[in-house]
């Protein structure tokens, strides 16, 4: 079951932040305009958990800004949180789904959730941003018609832990 939160739901919204595993990453190369990649495998593989974000009312009161819920029965297994940008697309700023339930169709539930709002919001599409390090989630996206728009190697530059790149990946309608 897919509901918006409210604020009453405020209180699952870290409950599917859980680690994964770093096992690789891709190489995005621009040719003729067009990005690819190619991806390189880790001989150790490392787990990797992201802080828990702060959620704040302005995702329930707010027009622009939404977030969604994946319910398990009683148990918030997944989110999806989603807000306007200024380039006329819909900003996934998170898709997170808990470990156990991965790979069982619930990403792809939250994507399409997402879908709905921005077309039901008249954005052109969305974009996101992942890291190259995260190859599952580049896998995903690239599964659900994402293309990668751009890859930025400063973003994370001032974290001396983090040997990643951004890469900014977009959907048209």
């Amino acid at each position: 079951m897919i509901i918006k939160m409210t604020s009453f739901h405020m209180k699952d919204f870290n409950k599917s932040n859980e680690p994964l595993v770093v096992f690789g990453r891709i190489i995005p190369a621009l040719e003729n305009n067009v990005w690819t990649y190619t991806e390189e495998r880790f001989s150790k593989p490392y787990v990797k958990k992201y802080e828990d974000d702060e959620i704040d009312v302005s995702y329930v009161e707010e027009e622009g800004k939404a977030v969604f819920f994946y319910y398990d029965e009683n148990n918030c297994i997944g989110r999806i949180k989603i807000r306007s940008n200024w380039n006329g697309y819909a900003l996934i700023e998170d898709i997170a789904v808990a470990k156990d339930y991965r790979n069982n169709g619930i990403g792809t539930a939250l994507l399409n959730k997402g879908i709905e709002w921005a077309k039901e919001n008249d954005f052109c599409g969305l974009m996101l941003e992942t890291q190259d390090i995260n190859v599952s989630a580049c896998h995903f996206y690239a599964k659900h018609g994402f293309v990668i728009g751009a890859v930025d190697t400063m973003l994370y530059s001032n974290f001396s832990t983090a040997n990643e790149i951004a890469i900014f990946w977009y959907y048209q309608f």
